[in-house]
């Protein structure tokens, strides 16, 4: 990996921590799906370690038995693990970032496999263009992406703060929600999509249901033995070229996780 050279980052250790658990209301075990003869944690793990800055990859799963095969894959890939709350996803990242000596961490959600590392080194490169200015960076507020390019960037002292003090559930078990929801307390910034559009609600990139698996599946066949790092626009020109490959999954577009909370998210951060 290239180091980017700006100096506030030379001095900070960077984390992206990857939550992945076995358990889903919709799709149980998705994250150890196989992709090409990998799984879908695995490919995602490649994905990530392909962007430019410099940084360590964490896998957060639970203490439960069911997630043993996710801190297995984990030794498998040569990626650090911790193990904690099942529900408290907030006190996971935070714990996993204190026991890795974070500085900057990075939340990146297992169920975005088709991730572009581009993206992500966009986000990471306006969080340190702007390292005096912002607590917390992401390009989800408001979302321009397609669904499943989600990168949040976070100081560790900010972190810790939404630790010390989030106390809805909301909160704990979406790790963010306290600081993008508390721009009195924490500086927010925001990397939207330079093309100026906003495919974040008709074009589902995420994993959560079956058609989900079957569209990423799709995309990786088209695409990997092309081109290993495809990137987000790839995806877009082939299914300007394959609509059918669209289709597959086009019935779950503008359905998000929050949607089962809307009457705990204001109004303002109801987004993709």
């Amino acid at each position: 990996m290239i180091n980017l050279k700006l100096p506030e980052m030379m001095d900070e250790r960077v984390v992206i921590i990857v939550p992945a658990r076995m358990a889903s209301s919709r799709l149980y075990g998705k994250v150890m799906l196989p992709i090409s003869g990998k799984s879908l944690l695995a490919r995602m793990v490649e994905r990530i370690g392909m962007i430019q800055h410099q940084a360590s990859i964490v896998i957060a799963t639970t203490e439960g038995a069911e997630d043993d095969v996710i801190a297995q894959e984990a030794e498998n890939l040569n990626v650090q693990c911790y193990r904690g709350s099942l529900g408290n996803l907030l006190d996971r990242h935070y714990q996993a970032a204190k026991l890795f000596n974070a500085d900057v961490v990075v939340k990146i959600p297992a169920d975005c496999p088709l991730i572009d590392p581009r993206i992500i080194d966009k986000v990471l490169e306006y969080f340190f263009s702007n390292r005096q200015k912002f607590d917390y960076v992401s390009n989800l507020y408001p979302a321009t992406y397609p669904d499943g390019n989600d990168v949040e960037v976070m100081s560790m002292a900010c972190l810790k703060q939404a630790w010390e003090n989030a106390g809805r559930p909301y909160d704990l078990e979406h790790t963010s929600p306290y600081i993008y929801e508390n721009p009195l307390i924490f500086n927010i910034g925001n990397v939207t999509w330079e093309t100026g559009l906003d495919y974040s609600m008709s074009h589902r990139f995420a994993l959560d249901h079956p058609e989900d698996f079957y569209f990423i599946e799709r995309v990786f066949k088209e695409l990997y033995p092309v081109c290993n790092r495809f990137s987000c626009q790839d995806i877009i020109n082939l299914l300007k070229l394959k609509p059918e490959i669209y289709e597959i999954n086009a019935r779950y577009n503008s359905t998000n996780w929050y949607n089962k909370h809307l009457s705990e998210v204001k109004p303002e951060f109801a987004m993709a």
